[in-house]
C-alpha cells in the first residue's frame, strides 16, 4: 500500500500482551469507514479513510474524511468499516462461530 511514499508502510503485529476489546476494529491504513455519530468537524454518516492506525491496548484511527476533515482518536464507537474492512470483519465474524 502507498500512502504519501514512495516504498510500502509496513503493518506491524499487536503486542502479545494487548487484548483487544468488545467490538475492537481491526482497520488499517486506507481502510473506508463512515462515522456512526456526530464528532466536531464531521457529521454522521460522512465517509473517509483511514490515514492513521495506533494504539497498544486501545486502537484507534486518525480518517480524513470527504468534507475536508482530518480526525484523530477515532474507534470502535465512532466508525463503521466499509468495502474491504467490512468484508475482512465479516470473514472474521463467520471464522469466529
Amino acid at each position: 500500500m502507498y500512502l504519501w511514499h514512495t516504498e510500502p508502510v509496513p503493518f506491524w503485529k499487536p503486542h502479545a500482551l494487548a487484548k483487544p476489546h468488545e467490538g475492537q476494529l481491526d482497520l488499517h491504513m486506507g481502510d473506508e469507514v463512515r462515522l456512526i455519530v456526530d464528532v466536531a468537524g464531521a457529521a454522521a454518516g460522512t465517509e473517509g479513510r483511514v490515514i492513521l492506525a495506533n494504539g497498544f491496548q486501545w486502537q484507534r484511527y486518525r480518517v480524513r474524511f470527504a468534507n475536508g476533515a482530518e480526525i484523530g482518536d477515532l474507534d470502535h464507537r465512532h466508525l463503521e468499516p466499509l468495502g474491504r474492512a467490512a468484508k475482512r470483519r465479516a470473514r472474521a465474524a463467520r471464522r469466529a462461530r
